[in-house]
């Protein structure tokens, strides 16, 4: 079993326990997202669940849920072993789940949503009348009954639908809500709403799970928390008003998968003695980041991270022309680029690999050198068709340079591991002479062993000249192979530093408030 943290003292549960997770397991081809996870949630608590990117979260949650099944542990739910086998099952033992992407029917009504699938029915019919009064009875429990049922959903804004879908959960008689970073899309006032609706669950012996990178919520609205890593229970129930943040901090980090780096060069790039090969100044966009400056040199690898929703990925298509800014330039090789112009910044010299390669930035159906020259088409043209022995020896090239596995450019892209595919997006842009590669989670969805391999690729393309922009939410990983370190949160730059001048621990303390620059020891 885990060795779980005692430096804290830990909160007696007061209450009846409705759930326990003894060494729960699940694994995947590749990898072993929870280790024995140990969890305990009483009635009418707020339990939160803490861990980075990547500490089996989302992993726990499906378990619960019923969208996934355990390899091996137990999972004791009113003081029965069960084995969930879909999330109908889940949700009829009384376990809802309300994701951050809201699973509601925009074209349904109020009413309609909260009911969906178990529609109270007289003679076979569903009886309308008794569905809007019920609902209307359920959202005034929730302290919203202004919010009119026969409106449709997607009319609605975020907060109500929020309400909506725990409305639903409360339709099913759940003894247990699992919110899954519920604030995300709320203003300040709505999160303030949306606490106000918790403890009204709560006081009625509802257990919630709430699951947060923002650890001021956490003190506001929590009881107790367990904190997760690499799908390992590294400490439990620990109260979640007067935990030190140092100590919650410390429990998220040191990972144990292990990333191989490789080394930095001898003589790093210097910033301040050469021009930067990209120049973003004040760069804007309403809604998703202001006021950004940042620079990248030739050969000089540059790491963004932040939580999702800090503006990282909003950034880096705004800075490849594929959203347009509301202010701020940027400027490459000293030439300003044309604003929302994808075109523009590839005869820059620019190229991108998006986060989701799969859906963004592959023809699946295509062979691995089609996929290559898409970015030069018109270089691999002769006399209005294409020369496919040219294409194929060029993209042979390439799958050389970055070990591409299986070397046969004539595979289609769809059968390769994720690592390779990722490899094709980034050959696609070395064939189009990129002097400046932007690269969005590059190793997501990624098995451990591939991750080394692209590590290498990409410390390879900057040694040769190359600048690399990358964004992840893997703070190791952006220590580890960054020579710079930029971190984001809601929407702006906090800090800027050489990876050697930066911890883990700063990093996770400046992504989730700043708390301990602030100088608060618990906050």
């Amino acid at each position: 079993m885990t060795n779980l943290s005692k430096s804290s003292e830990p909160v007696a549960p007061q209450r009846e326990t409705v759930l326990t997770l003894t060494d729960v397991v699940k694994t995947f081809p590749g990898v072993r997202a929870l280790d024995g996870v140990q969890l305990e949630v009483a009635a009418g608590e707020v339990h939160c669940l803490l861990g980075q990117n990547g500490a089996g979260k989302s992993t726990l949650i499906k378990v619960l849920s019923g969208a996934h099944r355990p390899d091996s542990g137990e999972v004791m739910w009113l003081g029965q072993p069960v084995s969930f086998t879909n999330p109908q099952a889940a949700m009829k033992a009384g376990i809802a789940t309300i994701y951050q992407e809201l699973d509601l029917v925009d074209g349904l009504s109020v009413a309609d949503n909260i009911f969906l699938g178990h529609e109270p029915r007289t003679v076979g019919f569903v009886n309308r009348p008794q569905v809007r009064r019920q609902a209307s009875e359920i959202l005034a429990s929730l302290g919203h009954p202004e919010i009119p049922v026969r409106r449709e959903v997607g009319k609605l804004p975020a907060a109500a639908k929020q309400v909506v879908s725990m409305g639903r959960a409360l339709s099913r008689e759940a003894r247990l809500m699992i919110m899954d970073e519920p604030s995300a899309v709320l203003a300040h006032d709505e999160v303030e709403n949306l606490f106000r609706v918790i403890r009204g669950l709560t006081a009625q012996g509802i257990a919630v799970i709430y699951i947060s990178h923002r650890l001021d919520e956490i003190r506001e609205i929590g009881d107790r928390v367990t904190v997760l890593k690499d799908g390992r229970t590294t400490a439990a129930n620990l109260d979640a008003k007067t935990t030190p943040t140092t100590e919650l901090v410390s429990r998220m980090t040191g990972r144990n998968i292990e990333y191989v780096f490789p080394p930095r060069p001898a003589e790093p790039v210097a910033p301040s003695e050469s021009a930067p090969l990209l120049m973003v100044e004040g760069l804007t966009r309403h809604g998703e980041f202001a006021d950004v400056d940042l620079a990248v040199h030739s050969g000089e690898i540059v790491g963004i991270t932040g939580l999702v929703g800090s503006g990282r990925s909003e950034l880096m298509e705004t800075i490849f022309g594929a959203r347009r800014a509301h202010g701020g330039r940027v400027t490459v090789n000293g030439k300003v680029l044309r604003p929302g112009s994808v075109t523009a910044a590839v005869k820059a010299g620019l190229g991108m690999a998006p986060e989701e390669r799969k859906s963004q930035a592959l023809v699946l159906g295509e062979p691995v050198y089609r996929n290559m020259t898409l970015a030069n088409f018109a270089g691999y043209a002769k006399v209005g068709f294409t020369d496919a022995a040219k294409e194929r020896q060029a993209a042979d090239e390439v799958a050389e340079q970055l070990e591409l596995r299986p070397r046969d450019v004539r595979r289609v892209v769809r059968t390769l591991s994720g690592g390779n595919q990722q490899k094709v997006v980034v050959g696609r842009w070395l064939l189009g002479g990129t002097r400046l590669l932007l690269l969005d989670e590059p190793t997501r969805g990624v098995d451990v062993g591939a991750r080394a391999e692209l590590y290498q690729v990409i410390r390879k393309l900057a040694d040769s000249g190359v600048g690399v922009l990358m964004v992840s939410s893997e703070v190791p990983e952006v220590l580890g192979l960054a020579d710079r370190v930029v971190v984001m949160r809601e929407g702006r730059i906090v800090r800027q530093a050489p990876a050697a001048d930066i911890d883990e621990e700063t990093v996770l303390d400046l992504v989730m408030a700043g708390s301990l620059l602030e100088g608060s020891p618990a906050v």
